[in-house]
């Protein structure tokens, strides 16, 4: 955040919703009379209230320590873009189509850096010169204008700053696989130009309006001073500690309207289409989890015992939900998959992602179990009832895994359970609020309501304006010849 401006921010130990501000009052000194003074003088009135000065946060309020954990955590979470995702989404399609899932993944994450850094991050993370500010910001900081080296951005702590860069970099790591874990909804079946301006007009008005919504606020030194300047989630009370709303509701809700739209493969259900190299799929789920550490545990913005817990929870949940898959295969089909194993570990990282930071690690090792469970029914129970073509699972991973991982979090964070409960931001000190488990509860089912109904309609609208415009779909001879030669001239095997 820059001096003097309210300070923007992203993760969320915890709102206070709307509470009203408390005003700091200064002593009210009173002149002494001098022994001269006239026997009938009247006494000198009280001087008024001395103006407390503005805070204004410092370099020496920065931590080296902190600068360096977040930093890591960048380049963590953007591994799990490149190459994680890449490699996980394309070992699970044919061999015809493996690069150009590589291409797609590769580009979106590059276009997503550059928007970003146009208008992304002032949408997302700041109030002012927005015609609603609960929903989005204006572009007073686009192209990081009065960002440098000497502006700061808050953590989740009175008096602790990171250089504004770091919470930039760190911030622009979550925009970019965003987009990117959509396009495996309809994944060999959709043209690459269309999808490239489908992500910068679906980042534009869907994901930075619900980044907005979930996780600006003033920062825990200005929230007492200015009660109502937070994104309408945040306001709420919503608890999102790592993303659950903003990346895996946001984008599984994407993919789902995506694949219905573009309609299912040639072929689909009609004949095989296994992963061709399940190998490289186990690849890119390990690194994925490997990132998801600085993903969930760099949410918590400092290197301290929060990001300590969301560490660990983020380990045991999704050993969990991925041993809890392969129990199930071994009920259901006799026999566990490595397919079915991680696909359990990445829906158990989907769900313990809004919870990090507030689960003890017993609840969290429920969570991961109960999502991989509901994710597993979705996957391979409503899917095949409704007949839609979800190439690899996003909606019944992403989305369902994230919804479960959403509401879970209004139970888990109880601190009656271990949990971490929420952070009262609106006294000039930080302090402990008081939890009410239903009331989290349903502030979370709204806060899932919210999402969906809001990205289900962006989506859907620059879906269809696409498809009816320039064509979302490559021809029938293409997509059975495979994206790779038709899309970009080369394949990705050459034997």
């Amino acid at each position: 955040m820059t001096k003097g401006e309210n300070m923007t921010f992203a993760n969320k130990i915890a709102a206070s919703a709307g509470a009203a501000g408390l005003a700091l009052f200064a002593a009210l000194p009173v002149w002494a009379q001098e022994a001269a003074t006239a026997v009938a003088a009247p006494a000198a009135p009280a001087a008024e209230a001395a103006a407390p000065a503005p805070f204004v946060p410092t370099a020496e309020m920065v931590n080296k320590g902190d600068v360096a954990w977040m930093l890591v955590a960048s380049a963590l979470v953007l591994l799990m873009s490149v190459p994680a995702l890449a490699l996980f989404y394309g070992g699970l399609v044919r061999t015809k189509n493996m690069l150009s899932v590589l291409m797609q993944v590769l580009t979106i994450v590059c276009v997503a850096a550059l928007v970003w850094f146009s208008w992304g991050y002032s949408m997302a993370f700041t109030s002012t010169g927005s015609p609603f500010p609960a929903l989005f910001g204006g572009l007073d900081k686009a192209f990081l204008a009065g960002v440098d080296v000497n502006t700061f951005a808050a953590t989740f702590s009175n008096g602790v700053y990171l250089p504004e860069y770091v919470f930039v970099i760190f911030q622009m790591t979550f925009a970019c696989i965003t987009p990117a874990l959509i396009v495996g909804a309809f994944a060999e079946r959709v043209k690459f130009t269309p999808l490239i301006i489908f992500t910068v007009l679906w980042m534009t008005f869907a994901y930075f309006p619900i980044a907005h919504m979930v996780w600006y606020w003033a920062g825990p030194d200005f929230l007492h001073a200015a009660p109502t300047d937070y994104g309408l989630l945040w306001g709420w009370g919503a608890l999102d500690f790592a993303g659950g709303t903003v990346v895996h509701i946001n984008a599984g809700i994407a993919g789902l309207v995506g694949c219905l739209v573009i309609g299912p493969r040639i072929g689909y259900n009609t004949e095989p289409m296994p992963p061709h190299n399940l190998v490289m799929t186990m690849i890119g789920a390990s690194l994925l989890w490997i990132g998801w550490f600085g993903f969930n545990a760099g949410s918590g913005l400092e290197a301290n015992a929060f990001g300590a817990l969301a560490f660990i929870n983020t380990f045991v949940a999704t050993a969990a939900a991925g041993v809890a898959w392969a129990v199930i295969e071994q009920i259901v089909h006799k026999k566990p998959s490595l397919l079915g194993a991680v696909s359990g570990v990445v829906a158990g990282l989907v769900a313990i992602t809004p919870a990090a930071g507030f689960a003890h690690p017993g609840t969290a090792i429920i969570l991961g179990a109960v999502a991989s469970l509901v994710c597993f029914f979705f996957v391979t129970t409503v899917k095949k009832k409704l007949k839609y073509d979800d190439s690899l699972d996003v909606f019944g991973i992403h989305a369902i895994g994230g919804i479960v991982g959403a509401i879970g979090t209004g139970f888990v964070a109880n601190p009656a359970w271990g949990g971490q409960g929420w952070i009262d931001y609106t006294a000039p000190v930080a302090k402990a609020g008081e939890f009410d488990l239903a009331g989290q509860v349903m502030t979370q089912i709204w806060a899932v309501g919210t999402t969906v109904l809001w990205t289900g309609t962006v989506s859907l609208v620059l879906f269809l304006a696409l498809k009816y415009t320039i064509g979302l779909r490559p021809s029938k001879d293409v997509e059975q010849e495979g994206l790779d030669l038709a899309e970009h001239g080369e394949r990705a095997y050459n034997m």
